[in-house]
């Protein structure tokens, strides 16, 4: 292996200038040997670091804040680096700080003091207590005793929230470039208990959800390129649903622009899948879900004709 394709190989650590010391790298960029592929992976809610600080700030322990976790998402997409794309992934967690919103959606009851006149504080996710920096966990419990500073809400959005959008950008602002096209996959989990279709629920249907398709009914991305991810995880026996109960959140909202070639869809998985919920732990059925969601992508990555499908032309690597 040559210099230029190891270093392209090893993981690209970015540093952070935020207050906790665990958090001296923000994020991870995992790159390919050689980027042969428009796709690019982000793993938002896949961070398992809790700063000791903030552990101390809350009167829950870590295994109920784990709740919000999208644990081991970045374990289960990590074959993207073998199908010539990147991989970032957040090394906060998502009670800390979440990246899947605006900037600024605050809460109200989360802080002390007055807000900023551009702080977002009327969005639903606000009021459920799910803001960029959350109030609460996935059960609707409440993550801290007492207030928190302004001042301690946008150093968090400062040193971590700013530099992964940058990072996710340049990231698609690549792809771009070199293939003419950008598909962003947004990598996420569901409790098994929420995923099912409530439609079909009404109906008396009570199949699971395995996965769930987001493309914001197909405002982010081609439907041709959802068509085929649904299609191929289908042929192998799972159970997927498209939009709901998931479209997609801000990410795919925000980069998904298919009219100039930036393509972003969501998938969620079931947690039931691949782990044991009560103990957080992988199950026996992770290496299968994870071979078959590689398997999966390297199908589109691959395909020849991806540019067609996504109502444009896909241009080879530049050497």
């Amino acid at each position: 292996m040559n210099d230029r394709m190891r270093e392209s190989r090893e993981t690209k650590m970015v540093a952070s200038s935020c207050c906790e010391p665990e958090f001296e790298r923000a994020f991870d960029t995992i790159e390919p040997d050689e980027l042969t592929s428009p796709l690019v992976f982000s793993s938002p809610h896949s961070g398992r670091i809790y700063p000791a600080h903030f552990l101390a700030s809350s009167p829950l322990d870590t295994a109920t804040l784990r709740r919000s976790e999208d644990a081991y998402v970045d374990d289960l997409f990590a074959a993207a680096s073998s199908i010539g794309a990147p991989l970032l992934r957040a090394r906060f967690p998502r009670a800390y700080l979440d990246l899947n919103r605006e900037p600024y959606e605050l809460d109200p009851k989360l802080f002390d003091g007055a807000l900023p006149a551009f702080a977002n504080t009327r969005s639903l996710r606000v009021a459920a207590g799910l803001g960029t920096i959350p109030r609460v966990v996935a059960d609707a419990r409440e993550i801290y005793e007492s207030r928190l500073t302004l001042d301690e809400g946008l150093r968090r959005i400062d040193s971590l929230y700013k530099p992964y959008h940058s990072a996710l950008r340049e990231l698609m602002e690549r792809a771009a470039s070199r293939f003419g096209l950008a598909v962003l996959i947004d990598c996420h989990s569901m409790p098994s208990t929420g995923a099912r279709d409530p439609l079909l629920a009404a109906r008396g249907d009570k199949r699971r959800m395995d996965f769930v398709i987001g493309d914001r009914y197909g405002a982010s991305a081609s439907t041709g390129l959802v068509d085929v991810i649904e299609d191929r995880l289908r042929a192998r026996g799972y159970h997927v649903m498209r939009n709901r109960p998931y479209a997609g959140g801000f990410i795919t909202e925000h980069y998904g622009k298919p009219a100039a070639g930036w393509h972003a869809l969501q998938i969620e998985v079931s947690r039931g899948l691949y782990m044991d919920e009560s103990t957080l732990q992988k199950n026996e059925r992770f290496d299968t879900v994870a071979r078959d969601l590689g398997d999966v992508l390297a199908a589109v990555a691959r395909r020849e004709d991806l540019g067609e499908i996504l109502g444009g032309e896909r241009r080879a690597a530049a050497e």
